[in-house]
């Protein structure tokens, strides 16, 4: 009994038919969006190769710039801590007294400590300046990506 039911219940069992028509047409279709997500990848990806590229150069050159600007600066001052060394030699060498010397150095000394301060300052201000000038671009690049980041 068992036999002759499991043989009635194979003949009634359906399997289902495989249409590879239809298989290949889901096969090409995922196929088609790898490749159009591949392509938004590749687009999405060389823009921000560009940007950054864009970003680096632009750095570089307000680095270049900026290093130029403090070069110039080094050089003013070390000129004119030279110019006023020379000038305070030569009144020591023109002084007729022990305690017009004595005179001439506190003088010296106060102006150079003062010129010194106003130096640091001035190297301080153009050292912010150099600084935010050449992360800007980066910082920019970087701001733009993650505003992209949280859109996406």
């Amino acid at each position: 009994m068992s036999r002759t039911k499991t043989a009635e219940t194979i003949e009634n069992v359906e399997f289902p038919s495989f249409d590879a028509s239809k298989a290949t047409d889901q096969m090409r279709a995922f196929a088609e969006k790898g490749v159009e997500q591949s392509k938004e990848a590749y687009a999405k990806l060389k823009t921000g190769a560009e940007e950054t590229q864009k970003a680096l150069e632009s750095t570089y050159e307000t680095a270049k710039a900026v290093s130029s600007d403090l070069s110039l600066k080094t050089i003013t001052a070390l000129r004119a801590n030279a110019e006023a060394g020379f000038s305070h030699l030569e009144a020591l060498i023109g002084a007729k007294s022990l305690s017009e010397v004595v005179e001439l150095q506190t003088a010296f000394l106060r102006k150079r400590v003062e010129l010194t301060v106003e130096q640091a300052k001035d190297f301080q201000a153009v050292a912010s300046k150099a600084a935010e000038d050449v992360s800007k671009p980066i910082k920019t690049a970087f701001e733009k990506a993650i505003k992209e980041i949280k859109a996406a």
